[in-house]
């Protein structure tokens, strides 16, 4: 037994130390989202350039749809740990472990991708210094397209919110879904899931990617284009385990992380049409022009949420949201 413990140890630190000659080091690198959803290719991109530039030495092993057992929310911890050394996160549901990471969701805030590139490039320091002091690293970033809603029925007026089982991603979308008369929940996609089928929620914020994904035409036919946020997620390592590393298979982490990070932000600007392709391939009704009473009432209910996020972040927070708002 004391054999067997001390070798599963020894397999365990081997996941965390330099790669030497010939050595083979492997990351688990976990997302909750599909392969086929943009923070998915993400992951996929960086594996692949980690692996072919590193000649074997250094692999990063992708999982995708939660396999790994660990939601967007739990992924600090999982990382800090060292459960993994690497994973993607969407940063909303990171706001419940500090809410500075809750900007990118902000309602109404950033609602083009030239404005998304500005407030995460504003942003990324102050996230650096945070996450430091969990032990890790951003590698990169990944915007999502706008988030809009997915509904069962169609939402042609205020009173359709009233009372709407609706999926929301992080304490901010729920309040402001709430104060506009839904019933919201803060689901991950993974739990959203099994109530979207089986009717106990009937409407999901999140972008056409995120919806296609899940083949969320299945059961939810209407997709209103009401631009709530375009928000990222961020792919973090763990700083020892990277420190670890011979120095040249840090340089090639480095430029994976600035590759993929330049990926993503060039694919998003072509998203939102193959999304809404793929989408009217799949029979939904898209509603780009949310009826203004409707949009009113989400404006209205979200109108709070920045200043409340403000108190919340901290002096850090303030300052990026402040140079954000500068003309």
């Amino acid at each position: 037994m004391r054999w067997f413990i001390a070798g599963f140890l020894l397999s365990a630190v081997s996941l965390a130390v330099p790669a030497g000659a010939g050595a083979q080091t492997i990351w688990e690198m976990p997302t909750e989202y599909p392969a086929t959803a943009i923070p998915g290719e993400g992951v996929t991109a960086f594996a692949q350039f980690v692996n072919e530039k590193s000649g074997g030495r250094l692999t990063i092993k992708p999982s995708f749809d939660a396999a790994r057992g660990i939601k967007s929310a739990a992924m600090i911890a999982a990382v800090q740990k060292g459960e993994v050394v690497a994973g993607d996160a969407f940063a909303g549901a990171l706001g419940a472990v500090d809410p500075l990471f809750g900007l990118s969701s902000l309602p109404f805030l950033a609602t083009s991708i030239t404005d998304a590139r500005k407030l995460t490039e504003l942003a990324r320091p102050v996230y650096d210094r945070k996450l430091a002091t969990f032990g890790q690293k951003i590698l990169y970033t990944t915007p999502w397209p706008a988030s809009g809603i997915w509904s069962k029925e169609p939402l042609t007026a205020p009173a359709a919110l009233a009372g709407l089982p609706i999926r929301t991603y992080d304490a901010t979308s729920t309040a402001v879904l709430n104060a506009a008369g839904a019933k919201a929940s803060n689901l991950s996609f993974a739990d959203a899931m099994p109530k979207v089928k089986d009717g106990s929620v009937t409407a999901v914020l999140s972008s056409g990617d995120g919806g296609a994904g899940r083949n969320l035409w299945d059961f939810l036919p209407n997709f209103a284009e009401v631009n709530y946020a375009l928000p990222i997620s961020i792919a973090t390592v763990n700083l020892a385990a990277y420190e670890a590393l011979p120095a040249d298979l840090r340089q090639i982490v480095d430029e994976a992380g600035a590759a993929t990070e330049k990926r993503q932000w060039n694919a998003i600007r072509t998203r939102l049409d193959e999304n809404y392709a793929r989408m009217r391939a799949n029979k939904v009704a898209i509603q780009t022009d949310v009826p203004p009473t409707v949009a009113k009432a989400l404006a209205d209910a979200g109108r709070s949420a920045v200043e409340d996020w403000r108190q919340k972040a901290g002096a850090d927070g303030a300052a990026v949201l402040d140079s954000f708002r500068k003309p």
